[in-house]
Protein backbone atom coordinates (compact mmCIF):
# COMPACT_ATOMS: atom_id res chain seq x y z
CA UNK A 1 0.00 0.00 0.00
CA UNK A 2 2.71 2.46 0.41
CA UNK A 3 4.36 2.57 -2.83
CA UNK A 4 1.03 2.67 -4.19
CA UNK A 5 0.11 5.37 -1.73
CA UNK A 6 2.82 7.76 -3.00
CA UNK A 7 1.98 7.44 -6.78
CA UNK A 8 -1.18 8.46 -6.00
CA UNK A 9 -0.30 11.42 -4.06
CA UNK A 10 2.39 12.33 -7.35
CA UNK A 11 -0.61 11.83 -9.60
CA UNK A 12 -2.97 14.10 -7.79
CA UNK A 13 -0.08 16.68 -7.48
CA UNK A 14 0.82 16.34 -11.48
CA UNK A 15 -2.57 15.34 -13.15
CA UNK A 16 -5.01 17.46 -10.92
CA UNK A 17 -2.69 20.27 -9.23
CA UNK A 18 -3.58 19.16 -5.85
CA UNK A 19 -0.45 20.42 -3.73
CA UNK A 20 0.75 17.03 -1.67
CA UNK A 21 0.82 18.38 1.38
CA UNK A 22 -3.03 19.50 1.00
CA UNK A 23 -4.07 16.02 0.55
CA UNK A 24 -1.67 14.75 3.54
CA UNK A 25 -2.91 17.07 6.22
CA UNK A 26 -6.02 16.27 5.50
CA UNK A 27 -5.34 12.29 5.49
CA UNK A 28 -3.82 12.80 8.98
CA UNK A 29 -6.72 14.92 10.14
CA UNK A 30 -8.79 11.64 8.84
CA UNK A 31 -6.66 9.14 10.26
CA UNK A 32 -7.01 10.79 13.70
CA UNK A 33 -10.84 10.27 13.61
CA UNK A 34 -10.52 6.57 12.17
CA UNK A 35 -8.43 5.37 15.00
CA UNK A 36 -10.84 7.04 18.07
CA UNK A 37 -13.55 5.82 16.18
CA UNK A 38 -12.49 2.06 15.47
CA UNK A 39 -10.35 1.38 18.38
CA UNK A 40 -12.98 3.94 20.89
CA UNK A 41 -9.73 5.35 22.25
CA UNK A 42 -10.48 9.02 23.75
CA UNK A 43 -7.05 10.41 23.96
CA UNK A 44 -5.26 13.00 22.48
CA UNK A 45 -3.46 11.01 19.47
CA UNK A 46 -1.97 12.65 16.26
CA UNK A 47 -0.99 10.68 12.92
CA UNK A 48 1.91 11.13 11.24
CA UNK A 49 2.60 10.25 7.50
CA UNK A 50 6.06 9.66 6.21
CA UNK A 51 6.94 10.85 3.39
CA UNK A 52 9.73 8.76 2.24
CA UNK A 53 8.03 5.34 2.90
CA UNK A 54 4.30 5.74 2.64
CA UNK A 55 3.82 4.63 6.87
CA UNK A 56 1.26 5.78 8.94
CA UNK A 57 2.42 6.21 12.58
CA UNK A 58 0.08 7.16 15.47
CA UNK A 59 1.15 8.68 19.11
CA UNK A 60 -0.34 9.55 21.88
CA UNK A 61 0.08 12.72 23.13
CA UNK A 62 0.60 13.22 26.82
CA UNK A 63 1.33 16.12 28.96
CA UNK A 64 3.84 16.06 31.53
CA UNK A 65 2.33 16.80 34.95
CA UNK A 66 3.43 15.89 38.44
CA UNK A 67 1.82 13.62 39.11
CA UNK A 68 -0.70 11.32 36.92
CA UNK A 69 -4.30 11.41 37.00
CA UNK A 70 -5.61 10.37 33.68
CA UNK A 71 -3.00 7.90 32.09
CA UNK A 72 -4.68 8.80 28.41
CA UNK A 73 -3.57 12.23 28.87
CA UNK A 74 -1.07 12.81 30.94
CA UNK A 75 2.68 11.15 32.17
CA UNK A 76 4.12 11.66 35.49
CA UNK A 77 7.17 14.10 35.42
CA UNK A 78 9.07 10.74 37.01
CA UNK A 79 8.35 8.61 34.36
CA UNK A 80 8.96 11.30 31.72
CA UNK A 81 12.55 11.56 33.19
CA UNK A 82 13.17 8.22 32.85
CA UNK A 83 12.75 8.94 28.84
CA UNK A 84 14.54 12.16 29.12
CA UNK A 85 15.82 14.23 31.93
CA UNK A 86 15.47 17.76 30.18
CA UNK A 87 11.30 17.47 30.10
CA UNK A 88 9.83 19.50 32.33
CA UNK A 89 6.36 19.95 33.54
CA UNK A 90 4.00 21.24 30.79
CA UNK A 91 5.89 19.52 27.87
CA UNK A 92 4.26 17.23 25.77
CA UNK A 93 5.50 13.54 24.79
CA UNK A 94 4.42 11.49 21.98
CA UNK A 95 3.98 7.66 22.64
CA UNK A 96 3.72 5.69 19.16
CA UNK A 97 0.19 3.63 19.94
CA UNK A 98 0.04 2.55 16.31
CA UNK A 99 -2.55 -0.56 16.09
CA UNK A 100 -0.84 -3.93 14.22
CA UNK A 101 -3.93 -3.52 11.77
CA UNK A 102 -3.90 -0.37 11.21
CA UNK A 103 -2.21 -0.23 8.18
CA UNK A 104 -6.22 -1.22 6.38
CA UNK A 105 -7.89 1.31 8.13
CA UNK A 106 -5.41 3.58 7.09
CA UNK A 107 -5.44 2.32 3.66
CA UNK A 108 -9.37 2.82 3.10
CA UNK A 109 -9.25 5.98 4.85
CA UNK A 110 -6.17 7.21 2.57
CA UNK A 111 -8.55 6.05 0.06
CA UNK A 112 -11.44 8.15 0.39
CA UNK A 113 -9.73 11.20 0.99
CA UNK A 114 -7.70 11.17 -2.33
CA UNK A 115 -10.90 9.79 -4.42
CA UNK A 116 -12.65 13.36 -2.16
CA UNK A 117 -9.75 15.20 -3.13
CA UNK A 118 -10.05 14.26 -6.55
CA UNK A 119 -13.44 14.97 -6.82
CA UNK A 120 -13.16 18.49 -5.23
CA UNK A 121 -10.38 19.06 -7.87
CA UNK A 122 -12.35 18.62 -10.57
CA UNK A 123 -15.03 20.62 -9.34
CA UNK A 124 -12.03 23.41 -8.90
CA UNK A 125 -11.19 22.89 -12.54
CA UNK A 126 -14.82 22.73 -13.84
CA UNK A 127 -16.01 26.46 -11.80
CA UNK A 128 -12.26 28.04 -12.63
CA UNK A 129 -13.62 27.33 -16.35
CA UNK A 130 -16.58 28.69 -16.32
CA UNK A 131 -16.44 31.27 -13.80
CA UNK A 132 -14.83 32.84 -16.96
CA UNK A 133 -18.21 32.66 -18.98
CA UNK A 134 -20.12 34.27 -16.41
CA UNK A 135 -22.08 37.54 -18.18
CA UNK A 136 -21.43 35.76 -21.75
CA UNK A 137 -23.27 34.14 -24.23
CA UNK A 138 -22.51 30.60 -24.98
CA UNK A 139 -23.91 28.30 -27.85
CA UNK A 140 -24.84 25.04 -26.10
CA UNK A 141 -27.19 22.29 -27.03
CA UNK A 142 -30.78 21.25 -25.60
CA UNK A 143 -30.17 18.24 -23.04
CA UNK A 144 -33.41 17.51 -21.42
CA UNK A 145 -36.46 18.77 -19.43
CA UNK A 146 -37.78 18.06 -16.12
CA UNK A 147 -41.00 17.70 -14.30
CA UNK A 148 -41.05 21.33 -13.16
CA UNK A 149 -40.27 22.26 -16.83
CA UNK A 150 -36.58 23.44 -15.98
CA UNK A 151 -34.09 23.09 -19.47
CA UNK A 152 -30.89 21.71 -19.19
CA UNK A 153 -28.34 22.91 -21.90
CA UNK A 154 -24.48 20.88 -22.71
CA UNK A 155 -22.41 23.74 -22.70
CA UNK A 156 -19.02 21.49 -23.31
CA UNK A 157 -18.25 19.80 -20.08
CA UNK A 158 -21.44 20.97 -18.12
CA UNK A 159 -25.50 20.75 -18.03
CA UNK A 160 -26.42 24.16 -17.66
CA UNK A 161 -29.90 24.85 -16.13
CA UNK A 162 -32.08 27.29 -17.84
CA UNK A 163 -35.56 27.34 -15.60
CA UNK A 164 -38.85 28.12 -16.46
CA UNK A 165 -38.68 32.01 -16.32
CA UNK A 166 -35.25 31.98 -18.07
CA UNK A 167 -37.04 30.65 -21.37
CA UNK A 168 -38.97 32.65 -23.41
CA UNK A 169 -42.70 31.85 -23.02
CA UNK A 170 -42.75 32.01 -27.06
CA UNK A 171 -40.19 29.30 -27.88
CA UNK A 172 -40.31 25.37 -27.67
CA UNK A 173 -36.87 23.40 -27.06
CA UNK A 174 -36.40 20.06 -28.15
CA UNK A 175 -33.37 17.48 -27.60
CA UNK A 176 -30.24 18.32 -29.43
CA UNK A 177 -31.42 21.43 -30.54
CA UNK A 178 -28.92 24.50 -30.39
CA UNK A 179 -29.17 27.48 -28.61
CA UNK A 180 -27.89 30.59 -27.64
CA UNK A 181 -27.84 31.11 -24.01
CA UNK A 182 -26.47 34.08 -21.13
CA UNK A 183 -24.61 33.13 -18.52
CA UNK A 184 -25.95 35.28 -15.66
CA UNK A 185 -24.65 32.85 -12.75
CA UNK A 186 -21.55 30.14 -11.80
CA UNK A 187 -21.49 28.45 -8.29
CA UNK A 188 -19.22 26.40 -6.89
CA UNK A 189 -21.70 24.29 -4.27
CA UNK A 190 -21.39 20.96 -2.29
CA UNK A 191 -22.52 19.25 -5.10
CA UNK A 192 -20.39 20.67 -7.90
CA UNK A 193 -20.55 23.63 -9.97
CA UNK A 194 -23.60 24.88 -10.91
CA UNK A 195 -23.96 27.31 -14.30
CA UNK A 196 -27.23 29.22 -14.99
CA UNK A 197 -28.24 30.32 -18.23
CA UNK A 198 -31.36 32.72 -19.67
CA UNK A 199 -32.70 33.22 -22.90
CA UNK A 200 -34.88 35.80 -21.33
CA UNK A 201 -32.24 38.07 -19.52
CA UNK A 202 -32.21 41.81 -20.95
CA UNK A 203 -28.27 41.03 -20.97
CA UNK A 204 -28.66 38.63 -23.62
CA UNK A 205 -29.97 41.20 -25.93
CA UNK A 206 -27.07 43.38 -25.10
CA UNK A 207 -24.53 40.72 -25.48
CA UNK A 208 -25.83 40.03 -28.76
CA UNK A 209 -25.88 43.54 -30.43
CA UNK A 210 -22.08 43.82 -28.85
CA UNK A 211 -21.51 40.45 -31.17
CA UNK A 212 -23.28 42.42 -34.32
CA UNK A 213 -22.28 46.19 -33.86
CA UNK A 214 -18.93 46.76 -33.72
CA UNK A 215 -19.22 50.04 -32.49
CA UNK A 216 -21.02 48.69 -29.16
CA UNK A 217 -17.97 46.60 -28.65
CA UNK A 218 -15.33 49.31 -29.09
CA UNK A 219 -17.56 51.77 -27.06
CA UNK A 220 -17.92 54.44 -29.64
CA UNK A 221 -21.74 53.43 -28.72
CA UNK A 222 -23.38 52.50 -25.90
CA UNK A 223 -26.02 50.85 -24.40
CA UNK A 224 -27.34 52.67 -21.54
CA UNK A 225 -30.67 50.91 -20.56
CA UNK A 226 -32.70 47.71 -21.89
CA UNK A 227 -36.60 46.86 -21.40
CA UNK A 228 -37.60 43.32 -22.29
CA UNK A 229 -40.61 41.17 -22.85
CA UNK A 230 -38.87 38.23 -23.83
CA UNK A 231 -40.42 36.34 -27.21
CA UNK A 232 -42.59 40.11 -27.69
CA UNK A 233 -40.62 42.89 -27.94
CA UNK A 234 -38.11 44.98 -26.21
CA UNK A 235 -36.90 48.67 -25.68
CA UNK A 236 -33.20 49.63 -26.07
CA UNK A 237 -31.85 53.10 -25.31
CA UNK A 238 -28.90 53.86 -26.89
CA UNK A 239 -26.28 56.58 -27.06
CA UNK A 240 -23.15 58.07 -29.26
CA UNK A 241 -19.81 58.70 -27.94
CA UNK A 242 -18.64 60.47 -31.13
CA UNK A 243 -21.47 63.62 -32.47
CA UNK A 244 -20.60 61.88 -35.97
CA UNK A 245 -22.39 58.89 -35.23
CA UNK A 246 -25.58 57.90 -35.29
CA UNK A 247 -26.52 55.46 -32.25
CA UNK A 248 -29.65 54.48 -33.71
CA UNK A 249 -28.88 53.70 -37.37
CA UNK A 250 -25.40 52.31 -36.18
CA UNK A 251 -27.26 49.82 -34.01
CA UNK A 252 -29.83 49.17 -37.02
CA UNK A 253 -27.47 48.62 -39.52
CA UNK A 254 -27.68 49.14 -42.96
CA UNK A 255 -31.09 48.32 -44.49
CA UNK A 256 -31.84 46.63 -40.80
CA UNK A 257 -29.34 43.67 -41.19
CA UNK A 258 -27.62 43.99 -37.60
CA UNK A 259 -31.16 44.27 -35.80
CA UNK A 260 -32.76 41.29 -37.91
CA UNK A 261 -29.97 39.24 -37.76
CA UNK A 262 -30.85 39.82 -33.43
CA UNK A 263 -34.63 39.72 -34.20
CA UNK A 264 -34.06 35.96 -35.93
CA UNK A 265 -32.12 34.81 -33.37
CA UNK A 266 -34.87 35.65 -30.73
CA UNK A 267 -37.65 33.95 -32.96
CA UNK A 268 -39.04 37.44 -34.08
CA UNK A 269 -39.26 39.18 -31.26
CA UNK A 270 -39.38 43.07 -32.17
CA UNK A 271 -37.16 45.77 -31.39
CA UNK A 272 -37.83 49.39 -30.56
CA UNK A 273 -33.95 51.27 -30.43
CA UNK A 274 -34.24 54.89 -29.16
CA UNK A 275 -31.72 57.59 -28.53
CA UNK A 276 -30.79 57.72 -24.87
CA UNK A 277 -31.08 61.89 -24.16
CA UNK A 278 -29.80 64.04 -20.98
CA UNK A 279 -32.96 66.04 -20.90
CA UNK A 280 -35.73 63.53 -19.57
CA UNK A 281 -38.61 64.93 -21.33
CA UNK A 282 -36.99 64.00 -24.35
CA UNK A 283 -36.15 60.72 -23.43
CA UNK A 284 -39.17 60.03 -22.22
CA UNK A 285 -40.66 60.89 -25.57
CA UNK A 286 -38.20 58.49 -27.85
CA UNK A 287 -38.90 56.12 -25.43
CA UNK A 288 -42.76 55.85 -26.25
CA UNK A 289 -41.96 55.39 -29.39
CA UNK A 290 -44.03 54.94 -32.41
CA UNK A 291 -45.97 57.15 -30.69
CA UNK A 292 -45.73 61.12 -31.55
CA UNK A 293 -45.41 62.87 -27.82
CA UNK A 294 -47.03 66.90 -27.54
CA UNK A 295 -46.22 67.07 -23.68
CA UNK A 296 -44.30 65.86 -20.58
CA UNK A 297 -45.51 66.93 -17.28
CA UNK A 298 -42.87 66.15 -14.50
CA UNK A 299 -45.01 65.87 -10.94
CA UNK A 300 -43.42 68.23 -8.77
CA UNK A 301 -44.31 66.30 -5.54
CA UNK A 302 -42.30 63.23 -7.35
CA UNK A 303 -39.70 64.23 -9.86
CA UNK A 304 -39.71 60.88 -11.15
CA UNK A 305 -43.81 61.13 -11.95
CA UNK A 306 -44.95 62.36 -15.18
CA UNK A 307 -47.44 62.96 -17.30
CA UNK A 308 -47.66 62.64 -21.25
CA UNK A 309 -49.77 64.21 -23.73
CA UNK A 310 -50.11 62.75 -26.91
CA UNK A 311 -52.61 63.32 -30.37
CA UNK A 312 -55.88 61.66 -29.15
CA UNK A 313 -55.72 59.57 -32.44
CA UNK A 314 -52.57 57.72 -30.72
CA UNK A 315 -53.63 56.82 -27.50
CA UNK A 316 -54.32 53.57 -27.88
CA UNK A 317 -50.35 53.37 -29.85
CA UNK A 318 -48.92 55.21 -26.75
CA UNK A 319 -50.19 52.76 -24.23
CA UNK A 320 -49.73 49.39 -26.58
CA UNK A 321 -51.50 46.67 -26.53
CA UNK A 322 -52.43 45.73 -23.01
CA UNK A 323 -50.53 48.22 -22.06
CA UNK A 324 -47.06 47.24 -22.90
CA UNK A 325 -45.64 50.05 -24.65
CA UNK A 326 -45.83 52.35 -21.82
CA UNK A 327 -44.76 49.59 -19.48
CA UNK A 328 -41.45 48.98 -21.23
CA UNK A 329 -40.79 52.76 -21.81
CA UNK A 330 -41.31 53.49 -17.59
CA UNK A 331 -39.05 50.59 -17.05
CA UNK A 332 -36.41 51.93 -20.01
CA UNK A 333 -36.68 55.16 -18.62
CA UNK A 334 -37.39 54.77 -14.53
CA UNK A 335 -40.22 56.83 -14.77
CA UNK A 336 -43.80 56.56 -13.97
CA UNK A 337 -45.32 57.43 -16.81
CA UNK A 338 -49.69 58.31 -16.98
CA UNK A 339 -50.29 58.60 -20.51
CA UNK A 340 -53.49 60.89 -21.57
CA UNK A 341 -54.90 62.39 -24.85
CA UNK A 342 -54.67 65.89 -26.00
CA UNK A 343 -58.34 66.30 -25.55
CA UNK A 344 -58.44 64.97 -21.76
CA UNK A 345 -54.78 67.04 -20.75
CA UNK A 346 -55.75 69.32 -18.10
CA UNK A 347 -54.12 72.99 -18.19
CA UNK A 348 -50.94 73.11 -15.92
CA UNK A 349 -53.50 74.89 -13.03
CA UNK A 350 -55.62 71.97 -13.09
CA UNK A 351 -53.29 69.46 -13.08
CA UNK A 352 -51.50 71.06 -10.28
CA UNK A 353 -54.67 71.57 -8.33
CA UNK A 354 -54.94 67.62 -8.97
CA UNK A 355 -51.60 67.26 -7.76
CA UNK A 356 -51.73 69.06 -4.55
CA UNK A 357 -55.83 67.06 -4.07
CA UNK A 358 -54.27 63.79 -4.59
CA UNK A 359 -51.44 65.26 -1.68
CA UNK A 360 -53.90 66.07 0.54
CA UNK A 361 -56.06 62.86 0.18
CA UNK A 362 -53.20 61.06 0.77
CA UNK A 363 -51.85 62.63 4.29
CA UNK A 364 -55.40 62.99 5.36
CA UNK A 365 -55.84 60.90 8.52
CA UNK A 366 -58.08 58.05 9.07
CA UNK A 367 -60.43 58.14 12.14
CA UNK A 368 -61.94 55.57 14.26
CA UNK A 369 -65.04 56.22 16.04
CA UNK A 370 -65.00 54.02 19.21
CA UNK A 371 -68.12 51.96 19.57
CA UNK A 372 -70.26 52.89 22.59
CA UNK A 373 -71.25 49.54 24.30
CA UNK A 374 -74.26 50.57 26.17
CA UNK A 375 -76.11 51.75 22.92
CA UNK A 376 -75.10 49.04 21.36
CA UNK A 377 -76.83 46.82 23.91
CA UNK A 378 -79.95 49.11 23.23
Amino acid sequence: MSKELLNALDTLEKEKGVKKEIVIEAMEAALVSAYKRNYDQAQNVEVEFDQNKGDMHVYAVKTVVEEALDPLLEVSLKDALQKNKAYEIGDTIKFEVTPKNFGRIAAQTAKQVILQRMREAERSVIYDKYIRYEDEIVTGEVERSDSRGNIYVNIGTIEALMSKRDQIPTEEYEAHQRIKVYVYKVENVKRGPQVFVSRSHPDLLKRLFENEVPELYDGTVEIVSIAREAGDRAKIAVRSNDDNIDPVGTCVGPRGQRVQTIVNELHGENMDIVEWKEDPAEFISNALNPADVLEVRFNPENDRECTVAVPDDQLSLAIGKKGQNVRLAARLTGFKIDIKSESEMPSYEDYLAEIAAAKEAALEPIIFYPQNDATDQE
